[in-house]
Parts: C-alpha cells; structure tokens; sequence
C-alpha cells in the first residue's frame, strides 16, 4: 500500500514584511525536509516565500490561484491550479491542507482560517491572528513560536488525526 503524502496548506499575506517571508520560508523548508506537499494560493508574500523555501529543499508546492492565467503564479509554485475563483479559492486552499499553517496575514488569511477551523482542520498560528469569543481568547489556533515548531504541530496534528 502506497504511502498517502502529507498536505500542508501555508496561508498568509500577498504582502508582507521581510521578517514574516522569513518565517515563511522557513516552513517551506521544513516541510520539504519532513517531505510534505505545501499547497498555498499561489501568488506573493508569504505564499512565495514558502514556496521558495520548499523549492529550495527539493519539495512540492501547489498554487491555487485566483484568476485564469496559471502564469500569475509565483516562480517557485510546480503545480498551479487554475481557478477563476476570486478569494472564493481560499476555501479549496484550506480543504486541500490536512493542516494549516497561517503567517502574518490580512482578513484573506482570516477567512481561510475561518474555513479550517468550521471544517475541522486544525490551524497553526505563527505570528498571525488570535481570536476571542465573549471578551476571552479562543485557543482554536495553535500557537508556535518558531518555523520549526509551526511544522512539528502541524504534522502531530495529521498523525493525530489519520492514527499513525
């Protein structure tokens, strides 16, 4: 029986600061090396830099783009994923994921975590949003501190999840 690859979905900003790509192309690495699949939505910022980052370890990223030109991808996506969807994408971004693991970010990357959460997919929050419910914080996103950290966490998650 073939071994099912892990997918891991890297959500956050089309722009972003150079501290928060570094973040991010440090999970990329890190998921290439753990040889995981990094799907994300294909465009800049954070997105690129995970890409670039699991590209340069040799891994496999997946861009769910946007709009209709599978050349709107960012140089480091292998396999884009044409949509024409608008940010209605960000639903298949999150859903192609086993895990997700959000840098920084905007109110684009709230909603995919929005998605995830409703959807039973566990989110892991690097430098990104924290939510509360009734003035007290709701602890649906998993903290990390690290790239390194955001990856252990995501990937117990998935062994959690499938009983390995």
């Amino acid at each position: 029986m073939t071994k099912k690859p892990r997918i891991i979905a890297v959500i956050g900003g089309g722009q972003c600061s150079k501290a928060e790509a570094r973040l991010a192309e440090e999970v990329g690495r890190q998921l290439a090396r753990r040889g995981a699949i990094l799907v994300c939505g294909g465009l800049g910022g954070i997105m690129e830099a995970a890409c670039r980052g699991a590209s340069s370890e040799g891994g496999t990223t997946i861009g769910v783009l946007p709009g209709d030109n599978r050349q709107s991808a960012n140089p480091y996506v292998q396999i884009p994923i044409v949509t024409n969807m608008g940010y209605a994408r960000n639903v298949a971004v999150v859903k192609s994921g086993q895990a997700v693991i959000a840098v920084g970010g905007n109110y684009g990357t709230l909603s995919e975590i929005s998605h995830a959460l409703q959807s039973d997919i566990p989110v892991i929050g690097l430098n990104t949003w924290t939510i509360a419910r009734n003035g007290r914080e709701d602890k649906s996103i998993i903290s990390a501190q690290s790239p390194t950290e955001a990856v252990d966490k995501a990937l117990e998650m998935i062994t959690k999840e499938s009983g390995e």
